[in-house]
């Protein structure tokens, strides 16, 4: 060591190595999904906490040395992840949410204000002049007819013919989707879109990472509302989309500049938090889930059920499931697309509208969910007569009490106990 150089300069240095190469080393794809949701940001830990500090500043101190200054451009393109400058291009909480979802989600990740921003910087980016969707989430459907008013854009059915697609049409595939469960052949959907010139975007929201990958089966664009899984707690709002493409990165960043649609740092700050178990509460859902949809469509199974049994109770008024676990597919893309299990959500048509009605009022623990049924009959025409409710299951065990009380949550008025999304954003 020199004389000259202070003891305290080889301490940081060291310091600072370490963190990078963990950083690198934990954003590995050897290393497990949980390992990288905490320690895909290493690279941020600039100060001594353990757990992430909340930054709220919306603006960063240039360098007092004139001799440190460079260029904003240089500042704000792919480097050092600790250097912000102002929190509309980026900052310290939302860049780390960034930097965990992009080892998880196997692209580079950028985060929004809602999931629904997250789809305008899509439809932004690509301009398309038709886009391809189903049924889906009634949010997406305003994006698009804003887009409709703004720019023309054509909108097709989800099947309709390949050559009604032309280069840089857009088909927008949710799967599962919302409120169903239901899942769509992603690959199959690739295929329909490259052959035309166009591109693929994924809505995987209900099928975080560790359920699905629909880079692995050709999507352009991934996209997810981390309202509900990501954050996963009913107290954050965000959006991201994700690319393997560079060039795209960079636009769709610059574009977030302009139209300031960023994630707050407080949203930030939970997103990174609730990240930390993202795996572990996601394979608890979807576990649970199910085996719920198990049972209940084994008891719908049930020929000539005897009386007072619990197929006998559950076909009195239930009608339906959907859900992935139980759905007719051909061949075994299913399998393949989701090979660790399938979403938390699914849905169930009741015998009876008035079983539908009555069931908001006879869950025994429900979450607040802002009016949700109504909401679903407002935006999904027809859904008292044809389905029920989506419905999430959570980490306690209600698969259990479900099951084993089904004498008792299926009651006469037609009281039925099932439990309600984890989140309703």
């Amino acid at each position: 060591m020199s004389p000259d150089v202070p003891l305290v300069w080889y301490i940081i240095t060291f310091s600072v190595h370490t963190i990078q190469e963990h950083s690198i080393m934990h954003s590995s794809e050897t290393t497990g999904a949980s390992t990288r949701s905490l320690h895909a940001d290493d690279a941020f830990n600039i100060v001594t906490d353990v757990a992430p500090p909340i930054h709220v500043s919306t603006t960063f101190r240039y360098s007092d040395d004139p001799s440190h200054l460079v260029p904003y451009a240089d500042i704000t393109s792919p480097g050092d992840p600790t250097v912000h400058v102002y929190s509309r291009a980026s900052a310290p909480n939302s860049s780390r949410f960034e930097a965990i979802l992009s080892s998880l989600l196997h692209g580079q990740t950028i985060s929004y204000s809602s999931g629904l921003s997250a789809l305008h910087a899509a439809l932004t980016l690509l301009n398309p002049r038709r886009i391809s969707v189903g049924d889906g989430y009634h949010g997406c459907h305003g994006v698009i007819a804003l887009f409709t008013r703004l720019t023309g854009l054509q909108k097709l059915d989800l099947d309709c013919p390949a050559d009604a697609l032309e280069k840089g049409d857009v088909i927008l595939l949710e799967t599962p989707v919302n409120p169903y469960g239901t899942a769509f052949d992603i690959a199959h959907h690739a295929e329909k879109a490259h052959s035309r010139g166009a591109f693929l975007i994924v809505d995987s929201t209900f099928a975080p990472p560790g359920l699905q990958d629909p880079f692995l089966h050709g999507a352009d664009l991934v996209m997810h509302s981390g309202t509900k899984y990501f954050g996963g707690h009913s107290d954050m709002l965000c959006g991201v989309l994700a690319t393997k493409r560079d060039d795209w990165a960079e636009q769709l960043k610059s574009d977030r500049l302009f139209i300031g649609n960023v994630m707050g740092n407080m949203e930030s700050w939970l997103g990174v938090r609730s990240l930390r178990t993202l795996e572990v509460r996601v394979q608890r859902q979807s576990d649970s889930a199910t085996r719920l949809v198990g049972w209940l469509d084994g008891c719908l199974r049930v020929r000539d059920p005897v009386a007072g049994s619990d197929a006998a109770v559950v076909q009195a008024v239930l009608k339906e499931i959907f859900h992935a676990s139980v759905q007719r597919v051909e061949g075994d893309w299913l399998k393949k697309q989701m090979p660790n299990g399938f979403g938390p959500v699914f849905a169930i048509s009741m015998t009876e509208e008035r079983f539908a009605k009555e069931l908001p009022k006879s869950l025994s623990a429900p979450l607040p969910l802002s009016d949700l049924f109504n909401q679903l009959e407002k935006h999904y025409p027809g859904i008292v007569e044809k389905v029920l409710s989506s419905c999430g299951v959570s980490l306690n065990g209600e698969y259990v009490d479900v099951k084993e009380d089904v004498d008792v949550v299926i009651l006469p008025g037609a009281e039925v106990a099932i439990i309600p999304p984890v989140s309703s954003g």
